[in-house]
């Protein structure tokens, strides 16, 4: 038999109802009460209700509609009686007179005094001549009443006689009475409704003007007027802007100059995609203030901080600012002229590389005549491309000869084969020491051009490094135990560079290289310091930029840790006097061309087509092994004694690679070092076979002993 289970709450009474017959007994069990459901209080709902209200948009926005045309009216009255006090009283002049002082522009102080004392003379005139014009209002007044009443009889009397009536001698005074009574009448009926309406009309005058000038707080603004996004730059914006930036002595200085605080500016000109203005600051206020508050002051002035630059030219307390139109900068530039222009050739000594674009959109050219070039950034920011395109030109000159070491070995400079004299392609630290032998053969050539007769002239050789951290950061070592990477004396890599940036661009021989990230590890201070020409992209922090820049570039208003990484590719900071730089800035800002693989291909084919053909080398030939003593014995061969003339000749005949070059200096230098020395012999100096054989001697027992 199942049972019926009935759950009763406590204090709850069970139900009493009979069993009859089969059916099955119930049984009652108590359980506890659940929680009671408890109404919600009426204040709760209300405040919810009010809060839902109040967070609603229609309801924000009638409430900024409410405060801004509560505000247009208030500040339009003030704006009114503003003007109404400068039209009435000299404070106008006076502010101009304290907004030229500000700007030590006494000429125009003493102007606008005078400007003052004119104006009060004249109100000085007519407040005098008030003293006596109810006078004569009276005489006049009398006057003409009575001419007015005497033309009027005199009217009567001619109509009179014409008429033949006597009556019309008052006719025409009469009818002047009704018209005076019928405008009293029309005065007396509008009067009323014009008094009711004139105040609603005088709140509405002042309500368009504070409509026009936006007198309401940025908060309560229609959205359109907001976002300010586009906005032309007008003088008074600028000085709204410097006003807000939080700098406490330039907002009271402006403050005190009122309107005329506009003063501070120069003309506002056109520059490319964008306006440019010079600011002269007031006294108490430093360039590096406002330098230090470029992104405030660009949303002061609707702009994203990559749209404002500022730059500090010759003029003492005067900053330069370059505002860009509203999106301009994320535009891309046309392509470049040696990609559109195939008839192009290039000049080292003369011409100048079309590199990009300033920000006021014009060309940017960089002469590479006899300068070493730096460019660095982080990753993927357009380094390579940027440092390709300088060489695209150059190799547009036949007479330039290339070396390329590419640490990134991804194919980047490919197409400079067949073009350069050595092209090594790898990050491993085999190409490292490839690439560093490849800057030590430089260094050879370049002691070998100094070594000429003055006057003579060589065409430039570009010795060229891409991703050149990876040769600083190598830490293999060579069989002397000297390291090839790193910043020290006898690191090969770091040596052989300081030695083209002393000495290499008097015979033409440059360094070029491009590097990530500059750090003093990967980028040692010298190196830096050593490039004529120093550009930079994107970089992460100021002291990166200062490393790549250099600290008068950074100080002077250079900012590529400002740029965008990713979204400003291409576009870097030079510093150089190799291309023009607006008077007073230490930097310029260059939009670079791209330019792909593929163009860059037919760039090479072009130069290709200029020489005669170049065989490029992907490895450096190391010298075999040569012994200098046991090479003259062999020279010498069986005679007692041979001519130190002779023995030079032989020795370049049988090694001229490495005896060709040698002089007697050389020959004298091996044979002192070894107790063999030359000797006079019937005036002649000559070199003894049965020395150099004891020298050699006694060095093979020396080496054979210090081996046991």
């Amino acid at each position: 038999m199942s049972e019926n289970v009935v759950h009763l709450h406590k204090h709850t009474n069970p139900p009493v109802e009979p069993t009859t017959g089969d059916a099955a007994p119930t049984v009652l069990t108590v359980v506890p009460d659940a929680p009671p459901v408890r109404p919600v209080p009426l204040w709760v709902r209300s405040g919810r209700a009010v809060k839902t209200a109040v967070t609603h948009e229609r309801t924000r926005s009638a409430g900024r509609a409410v405060v801004r045309h509560g505000l247009y009216t208030f500040n339009g009255g003030r704006i009114a009686a503003r003007r109404a006090w400068d039209g009435r009283t000299g404070s106008r002049y006076e502010r101009m007179i304290r907004a030229a002082e500000a700007a030590g522009n006494l000429e125009a102080a003493e102007e606008w005094e005078e400007r003052l004392q004119r104006f009060r003379a004249a109100r000085h005139h007519r407040r005098m001549d008030l003293l006596h014009s109810p006078v004569d209002a009276a005489k006049g007044v009398a006057v003409g009443a009575g001419m007015s009443v005497g033309v009027l009889v005199a009217l009567g009397v001619v109509l009179a006689i014409s008429t033949g009536k006597a009556a019309d001698v008052v006719t025409p005074l009469t009818a002047t009475i009704d018209f005076i009574a019928l405008l009293i009448r029309i005065v007396q009926i509008v009067w009323g409704p014009a008094v009711t309406i004139g105040p609603f009309l005088a709140l509405l005058a002042l309500w368009s003007v504070g409509r026009k000038q936006h007198a309401a707080p940025q908060w309560a603004l229609p959205a359109n007027v907001r976002s300010g996004e586009g906005e032309p730059i007008t003088p008074s914006i600028v000085v709204k802007a410097l006003r807000d930036l939080g700098v406490p002595a330039l907002a009271r200085a402006i403050k005190e100059m009122g309107d005329a605080g506009a003063s501070m500016l120069g003309p506002i000109t056109i520059a490319g995609c964008g306006v440019e203005v010079d600011v002269t600051l007031p006294s108490g206020v430093s360039t590096n203030e406002v330098q230090s508050k470029r992104r405030k002051l660009a949303e002061n002035l609707t702009r994203h901080e990559h749209e404002v630059f500022i730059t500090i030219p010759q003029a003492a307390r005067t900053v330069r600012l370059w505002i860009a139109d509203s999106g301009a900068l994320d535009e891309p530039i046309g392509p470049s002229p040696l990609v559109t222009d195939e008839t192009m050739t290039a000049d080292y000594t003369k011409g100048k590389a079309p590199w990009g674009q300033d920000l006021r959109g014009d060309a940017a050219a960089l002469s590479l005549y006899q300068r070493h070039l730096l460019i660095t950034g982080l990753s993927n920011q357009g380094k390579t491309v940027a440092l390709r395109s300088l060489a695209l030109w150059l190799a547009l000159d036949r007479s330039v000869e290339f070396l390329i070491g590419d640490l990134k070995g991804v194919g980047d400079w490919a197409m400079f084969d067949g073009l350069a004299t050595t092209l090594i392609q790898g990050p491993t630290d085999e190409h490292v020491i490839q690439v560093t032998e490849m800057v030590e053969g430089a260094v050879d050539e370049m002691n070998r051009r100094i070594q000429a007769p003055p006057g003579t002239t060589f065409p430039a050789l570009i010795v060229l490094v891409d991703e050149a951290q990876m040769a600083f950061m190598c830490p293999a070592k060579d069989e002397d135990k000297r390291p090839y990477g790193g910043s020290k004396a006898n690191s090969r890599y770091f040596m052989a560079v300081r030695k083209i940036h002393n000495q290499g661009r008097a015979v033409n021989v440059l360094m070029w290289q491009g590097t990530q990230d500059p750090t003093n590890e990967n980028l040692p201070k010298l190196v830096r310091e050593g490039a004529h020409t120093r550009a930079s992209l994107a970089l992460g922090t100021e002291s990166q930029a200062r490393m790549a820049l250099g600290d008068k570039a950074v100080d002077g208003g250079a900012a590529p840790n400002l740029l965008r990484p990713g979204l400003d590719r291409g576009t870097l900071v030079v510093a150089s006097d190799g291309i023009t730089i607006p008077a007073g800035q230490s930097s310029i800002t260059v939009r670079t061309h791209y330019i792909d693989d593929d163009a860059a291909t037919a760039i090479t084919d072009r130069a290709k087509a200029l020489r005669d053909g170049v065989t490029t080398l992907h490895a450096i030939e190391r010298k075999e092994e040569h012994d200098p003593l046991a090479d003259i014995a062999a020279v010498i061969g069986d005679a007692t004694r041979v001519r130190t003339k002779d023995v030079l000749a032989r020795l370049a005949t049988r090694n001229p690679d490495a005896y060709g070059e040698w002089s007697f200096i050389d020959l004298k230098r091996v044979l002192d070092d070894a107790g063999a020395e030359p000797y006079k012999s019937d005036g002649v100096m000559v070199v003894s076979r049965d020395r150099v054989a004891r020298a050699l001697a006694n060095r093979d027992t020396e080496g054979s002993a210090s081996a046991e």
